[in-house]
């Protein structure tokens, strides 16, 4: 059995790790409550963007545009795919990170020609230690989530779509279920589903008239790249929302482990004393019966 001293230096030292798994708790929920408000901040410019391409695609369902291509005549696997991938810059937030990074890796061994395009450190430092090669990282963004980043990341990508080095582009970053569950998940960038954007619409009401100048190609060309900034920004602000209540969760479980370990020392801090305080009052009998002899 330890001595008590030494149980009491463990549990100092557990009262230690404790006050910062709660202080790491406290960031974390405020910095959740701040990305949630931006969040919902994002959704009425999201889903605006989403009706306009809607109300177009339901007038011009034939329309022919770069960033609505098929890719038909070219096999999945030889298709030149682009992969976001964001994680988070630094650990402690439970399975968030391995879940990603797992789920990009089954996506890459899918394909024989990809660019990795990785926002996190520890994404980074996962995939060299791996030999897996990064076309570019993105630095002080999963941290910091800003549409002016997201629009950075989206124009860099963008400009290698329409320059043909990409074929489709994919983000893979996580979702939030609930306050409890959380999820991985691959999203298309590009090129757009056209069945996406269709909203069904009455067959009483007429179809509302559009100008679309000075082409309807022009306008959605315009509107596409916008959309795709604000699903970047989106997917950023999910996944930082989704790392701090990862984070979050994580510390409440080291708390209350290391609190559930403090009432186990306690318990055996209190034995350690007893068996210290019976052994000196044994010692000090036995002392006193052999003063009695040598008197006698």
């Amino acid at each position: 059995m330890a001595s008590a001293k030494e149980i009491q230096d463990r549990m100092r030292s557990i009262k230690d790790t404790l006050k910062i798994t709660n202080a790491m708790y406290m960031i974390s929920s405020s910095k959740l409550k701040k990305s949630k408000k931006m969040l919902a901040d994002t959704e009425p410019y999201f889903y605006t963007l989403q009706s306009e391409m809607s109300r177009i695609l339901r007038h011009l369902p034939d329309m022919n545009s770069i960033y609505f291509k098929t890719n038909a005549e070219i096999p999945e696997r030889k298709r030149k795919a682009g992969y976001i991938v964001i994680t988070a810059d630094k650990g402690l937030a439970g399975s968030y990170n391995h879940n990603i990074l797992k789920l990009a890796e089954e996506e890459l061994e899918k394909r024989d020609d990809y660019k990795l395009f990785v926002l996190g450190e520890l994404g980074r430092h996962y995939f060299e230690q791996k030999g897996i090669n990064i076309d570019k990282q993105f630095h002080f963004v999963v941290q910091d989530p800003s549409l002016s980043r997201a629009r950075r990341i989206a124009e860099d990508l963008l400009k290698l779509y329409h320059e043909n080095q990409l074929d489709e582009l994919y983000i893979i970053y996580t979702t939030m279920v609930n306050a409890m569950q959380e999820e991985a998940q691959v999203a298309q960038l590009l090129p757009l589903k056209k069945t996406d954007f269709k909203i069904p619409v009455p067959i009483d009401i007429p179809l509302e008239r559009l100008a679309l100048k000075p082409s309807a190609e022009e306008v959605m060309d315009h509107i596409v790249p916008n959309y795709v900034v604000g699903f970047v920004y989106g997917a950023l602000v999910e996944a930082f929302s989704c790392e701090q209540n990862a984070r979050m969760m994580a510390m409440e479980g080291a708390t209350n482990s290391a609190k559930q370990m403090l009432k186990e020392l306690d318990i055996e801090y209190n034995r350690a004393r007893q068996a210290a305080i019976t052994q000196e009052i044994t010692e000090v009998i036995a002392g006193a019966k052999s003063q009695k002899k040598k008197k006698k």
